[in-house]
């Protein structure tokens, strides 16, 4: 079953929508479920000041991108660079063994959009490497 904070996040999700003059963006998707997150952000001075998203998913993958959002909202992008899906699930009380993945991408899609900040000021992303192969659905299998 979901925690009360996954359904309130399901169900008042924060953040939703797009930011029109973000300085960052990021899609990412999972082809076995069909979920897509894409980020926005406006980042000003390496902080964080708004964090936007979309999703097209189930429950769960709402929920943990709205709480992503909340949780690099306001933070430096060094801060945010270190935001593992692990954080997420804990933030949300957990989530069934079924939907770690969609914390999983709620992860890879702030990454997303923090690599797009890096290559607008053309400069090198190094992508993290944070999985330690608890669900098998992320890219770094």
């Amino acid at each position: 079953m979901y925690s009360e904070k996954v359904m309130d996040h399901f169900e008042n999700p924060r953040n939703v929508g797009e930011i029109p003059d973000a300085n960052a963006v990021g899609q990412v998707g999972n082809a076995k479920c069909g979920d897509i997150m894409k980020m926005y952000m406006k980042i000003e001075n390496d902080v964080i000041v708004d964090c936007k998203f979309k999703t097209f998913g189930c429950g769960a993958a709402i929920a943990t991108s709205s709480m992503a959002t909340e949780m690099v909202k306001g933070k430096t992008v060094e801060e945010a660079k270190k935001l593992t899906n692990k954080a997420v699930m804990e933030a949300l009380d957990g989530l069934p063994p079924a939907k770690v993945h969609c914390s999983v991408l709620a992860e890879e899609a702030i990454e997303a959009a923090l690599a797009d900040y890096y290559a607008r000021r053309g400069e090198t992303y190094e992508k993290k490497k944070s999985c330690d192969g608890c669900c098998g659905s992320c890219s770094g299998h």
